[in-house]
């Protein structure tokens, strides 16, 4: 289902459709409502790491006073409130907050949740774990904190071509990744010989909007895919549109709008990732009936 925003550019007769299924997942509307009701009742809060991979999300937030910090500064920090984002934890950000008096507000996706018990378990029966997934991402990170770190982390299929694999892996992978990509590793692997014990992670809603998107880019004579360039969802969704329809541009934020992308009479759909605020999808609006 859409939104069709029936309205016109007075000087390029462009007509606007928002996608009503992009924006915000559940998991990032529950952490995002966890801080806002922190943040009114004592007017600041910290938060570690980005709550959200959207910067102009986080800039919002931030005028209402969330203070983003990492790792070091959480370190240091004694009796205060930290928000845990959707993207989940290692346990060792749980002990330092028990040595450290500091009350978590954790906002854990429950689909992570369920990920980290999983590959946990995974782990206490000695299977060798290999997680396709986005080193360095910070659900990456919480996941490989529950093994003690004794797992494979790859992007693509293409990085473990020189690596002498086991006869049998159990696959895993981040919950935002593409269930295309992550059937297709799995069959590369097996055809390599390997046994491939693959629990498909994917969270549904993520990969609803793969298929929702495929029709919805096709249905326009231009897309603007507006997300974070630090999302890893925001990536899959535009490669997705990308490939449905060649005339899809990605932006972060309304400045980015290009107008020469657009010609007379253009049908534009405006659709985004599971970090992308809908109220940034409707400034996007705006600035293309109003240029």
């Amino acid at each position: 289902m859409v939104i069709n925003a029936l309205k016109t550019n007075q000087n390029m007769n462009l007509s606007v459709t928002i996608d009503q299924n992009s924006g915000f997942c559940f998991g990032v509307v529950y952490a995002i409502e966890m801080a806002e009701d922190v943040l009114d009742e004592q007017g600041y809060l910290y938060c570690l790491g980005d709550i959200v991979h959207n910067d102009e999300e986080v800039n919002r937030l931030k005028k209402k006073g969330l203070r983003i910090i990492g790792y070091d500064q959480f370190a240091e920090l004694v009796n205060e409130k930290v928000l845990i984002r959707a993207h989940g934890e290692p346990p060792s950000t749980y002990k330092k907050a028990i040595e450290n008096n500091i009350t978590l507000i954790d906002a854990t996706c429950p689909v992570v949740l369920k990920l980290q018990n999983r590959i946990r378990n995974s782990h206490d029966k000695k299977e060798t774990i290999f997680l396709m997934g986005k080193k360095g991402h910070a659900e990456v990170t919480g996941l490989m904190g529950q093994i003690n770190n004794e797992g494979v982390v790859f992007s693509e299929v293409s990085e473990l071509e020189s690596i002498n694999l086991p006869e049998e892996i159990t696959l895993y992978t981040q919950t935002t990744k593409s269930k295309e990509k992550f059937h297709e590793t799995k069959r590369a692997l097996e055809s390599r010989g390997i046994k491939v014990n693959a629990h498909d992670t994917i969270c549904s809603q993520v990969s609803d909007r793969d298929t929702e998107l495929r029709e919805f880019a096709k249905s326009f004579d231009k897309i603007l895919f507006v997300g974070g360039t630090k999302s890893s969802n925001g990536k899959v969704l535009y490669n997705v549109c990308k490939e449905q329809n060649p005339n899809t541009y990605f932006i972060s934020r309304t400045e980015e709008i290009d107008m020469s992308w657009f010609q007379y009479g253009d049908r534009i759909g405006i659709c985004g990732a599971t970090s992308t605020p809908m109220w940034l999808m409707e400034e996007v609006r705006t600035a293309l009936i109003s240029a």
